[in-house]
Parts: structure tokens; sequence; C-alpha cells
């Protein structure tokens, strides 16, 4: 739950359903994120449509959006391995988060 003068940041990784292909995200409201990628609009060309990366396995909570923008992009350069490792740490069974939210 918000409180007054906090704010909440995501930064989280989606998958497909065969959990072969990740895309990194940040956002300031999670859930909605979550529906849109759900509910692409249609014809949309975006790479989580095209992919069909629907399915939450990580993500991670910051309360400034300077914080989530800088781990967004240290994320995004990880090699697929080092990846692995950190939604492995968090989510070692690679379960879809999607209702957890």
């Amino acid at each position: 739950m918000k409180t007054k003068g906090t704010h909440n940041y995501y930064v989280y990784i989606v998958t497909n359903k065969t959990k072969t292909v990740l895309y990194t995200g940040v956002t300031n409201n999670l859930k909605e994120r979550l529906f849109h990628h759900n509910n692409p609009l249609p014809f949309s060309k975006a790479f989580t449509t095209k992919y069909k990366c629907f399915h939450l396995i990580y993500y991670e909570h910051f309360s400034e959006i300077n914080d989530a923008i800088k781990r967004e992009k240290q994320i995004k350069g990880y090699s697929r391995a080092k990846k692995d490792d950190l939604i492995n740490v968090f989510n070692p069974t690679r379960k879809f988060l999607n209702n957890d939210i």
C-alpha cells in the first residue's frame, strides 16, 4: 500500500509461456503494466507482444525512479546466464507471479 510521500517503482522481468524469452522493464504500477502486456493493442509491434512475454517471473521495488531506471539498465546489460541466476535466486521454480501482484 502506498503511503503519503512514498513512491513505488518496479523493475520487472516477464517471459513467454515456455520461459525462453526474457523482457526487462520498469514501471510505477506493476499490476497495470502486466495488464497491458497481457492485453496488447491490436497489431502491436511491441517486443512483448511479438514474443508473447506476458508472464511475470521477477521484480524489484524502488522508491526512487532514478534508482529503478539505473537498475533496469544494469539488468538489461546482463548476459542471459546472469539474468537466469538473478531470477533463480528470487523465484527458484520460475512460477508465474502475475496473480500474486
